[in-house]
């Protein structure tokens, strides 16, 4: 099979999946966005009566200064920082997406080893994700096969990151279901709205590592395929 028959069965299936649970993430997210949820707390008033109630309180409730989705719990920081759409509406869908992000904060509290990985590798990532493909054309341009192996072992490490973090996202989703439904923050007609939510949210994470994996196969093979 030749690089371009490579191209199409390697990395644009995955591409193509990713644009679809994107979007469909985004019409899910807009759709219970414009359910009030039945208590009227607003998602950040969500994370904190979580948090309250697990402990944490010392773990700050703050808005985050990215755009929509860009919500997230920082582990160093102890901080939890959620979007304009999910910290000011009081709706499923920022229910949903506050409860996950609150889960993170429970996994660090109890020291659930999966996020601990991930934290540990993050600063190995944070370099191999930008060095990695530097040295690949390098690597290539001077026909150095020996750059091109350490660029995709680099690029390895991000793979092994987008792998790692499956099970942490997935189990902040287990946290986020089960804690609004313990503590009564959503009605029972309500928990299939944020299943939805964070099952879109969750399947986002599996397209990004299907990609990244597949970009670090094409790679190998283009490369390495062919030698004997």
């Amino acid at each position: 099979m030749g690089s371009f028959g490579l191209y199409l069965l390697f990395l644009i299936p995955p591409l193509v999946l990713g644009l679809v649970i994107q979007q469909w993430l985004k019409r899910t997210f807009a759709k219970y966005s414009n359910v009030q949820i039945a208590n009227g707390m607003p998602g950040a008033q969500i994370a904190r009566h979580m948090l309250d109630s697990n402990g944490l309180h010392e773990v700050p409730v703050e808005m985050a200064p990215g755009g929509p989705l860009s919500d997230h719990y920082d582990p160093r920081k102890k901080a939890l920082f959620l979007s304009q759409p999910v910290y000011e509406p009081p709706s499923v869908a920022a229910a949903a997406v506050a409860a996950h992000e609150t889960g993170h904060a429970l996994q660090d509290q109890r020291g659930y080893v999966p996020l601990r990985i991930r934290s540990a590798m993050y600063p190995a990532v944070a370099f191999a994700s930008t060095a990695w493909i530097w040295l690949l054309l390098i690597g290539a341009v001077l026909g150095a096969l020996n750059l091109v192996a350490l660029a995709l072992l680099l690029y390895a490490v991000a793979v092994a990151f987008h792998l790692v973090t499956l099970p942490v996202e997935f189990n902040a989703s287990r946290r986020a279901a089960g804690q609004l439904q313990e503590l009564g923050l959503v009605a029972p007609t309500e928990s299939e709205g944020v299943k939805k939510v964070l099952t879109a949210a969750g399947l986002t994470y599996v397209a990004g590592a299907l990609s990244a994996l597949s970009l670090l196969l094409y790679y190998a093979i283009v490369f390495f395929g062919n030698r004997n």
